[in-house]
């Protein structure tokens, strides 16, 4: 884990890997290459070692040099609202060198290719909620295993949809739907809301504009392609949450499960590559949908498979 040095003190904030979650109230500034946590003590971490930070609390400041460095360093800065769900995400500004031209690559894209590139999306994330079924026990794994085996060009059979609404009332009960308030769909949301800022950092910082989707195309949403790519590792989060569900009469996510839904960026899922975080991994999913872009064939997509929810190891 990157260090964070401290001044006399013990540390206020929370670090994960390359991730900063800030529950209390701070003042955060720059000195030199480092960010400083000012609380009742003061923290630093060098910025090359954060990849997120995540700001939680009202009363919390910072300065435009603490931005600047998060666009320099590619950082992605999440806020939050009043219901202490991510809200928003500040990102860098396309400091890709082939940005133009990516973006044209992206509204040019055939219309077979997008549709096949869609259905490689949904059979992974069909495959990745059967595996989250037999994580957790659920019964029925094999029947959205055999959904995502006839996903075709597209999905035109909706078996996205179809594999959903199967999936949630077995993993988490039958009298459950995304609708109902407490604390498992907080959580969800929250960890998908991590996600999804994670998903929008690597397409940018490999030159695609977040907003010109594949599937998704509302004229109100930013963030269409972070909202395709998201798919497969929504399970992810399922998974997190169904092992450490609390009683939905406890509406309000703790600092602890923030923390734990932003750790999710470091758990290992299979690519094809190999085994690495899913940090990493969602840079290999962006840098491949790069290439297809660029000419190449949807089989070029790399997606991760769920492997559980074991911490990755980085060699030191």
């Amino acid at each position: 884990m990157p260090s964070a040095t401290t001044e006399n003190c013990t540390r206020t904030f929370i670090m994960v890997w390359r991730s900063v979650v800030i529950n209390r109230p701070a003042r955060l500034k720059r000195e030199h290459f480092a960010l400083v946590v000012e609380q009742e003590e003061c923290a630093r971490v060098p910025f090359e070692d954060i990849a997120v930070i995540v700001l939680n609390h009202r009363e919390i400041t910072l300065t435009h040099p603490v931005l600047s460095a998060c666009a320099d360093y590619g950082i992605g800065l999440y806020s939050t609202g009043d219901n202490h769900q991510p809200n928003g995400v500040f990102m860098p500004f396309l400091q890709h060198s082939r940005a133009t031209r990516m973006q044209r690559l992206q509204l040019d894209l055939d219309k077979p290719t997008t549709k096949r590139t869609w259905a490689r999306i949904v059979q992974t994330k069909i495959a990745n909620q059967a595996r989250c079924m037999q994580l957790t026990g659920a019964a029925g794994a094999d029947r959205l295993e055999s959904y995502a085996r006839r996903v075709r060009s597209g999905d035109g059979g909706r078996l996205e949809a179809q594999a959903s609404a199967y999936y949630f009332p077995q993993v988490f009960g039958r009298s459950f739907h995304r609708s109902q308030a407490g604390w498992t769909n907080a959580a969800l949301d929250y960890g998908y809301a991590v996600m999804r800022g994670a998903c929008a950092r690597a397409l940018v910082a490999h030159g695609m504009l977040p907003s010109f989707g594949l599937f998704h195309s509302s004229e109100q949403n930013a963030f269409n392609l972070a909202d395709d790519l998201i798919e497969p590792y929504r399970p992810l989060v399922d998974l997190y949450v169904a092992q450490h569900r609390l009683p939905d009469d406890e509406a309000e996510l703790q600092p602890a499960d923030k923390v734990a839904l932003v750790g999710l960026l470091n758990v290992d899922v299979a690519m094809p590559r190999g085994r690495m975080s899913v940090l990493a991994s969602v840079e290999q999913a962006a840098e491949s949908l790069a290439r297809i872009y660029d000419g190449g064939g949807e089989q070029l997509l790399e997606l991760p498979s769920l492997l559980g929810l074991k911490q990755h190891v980085f060699e030191m």
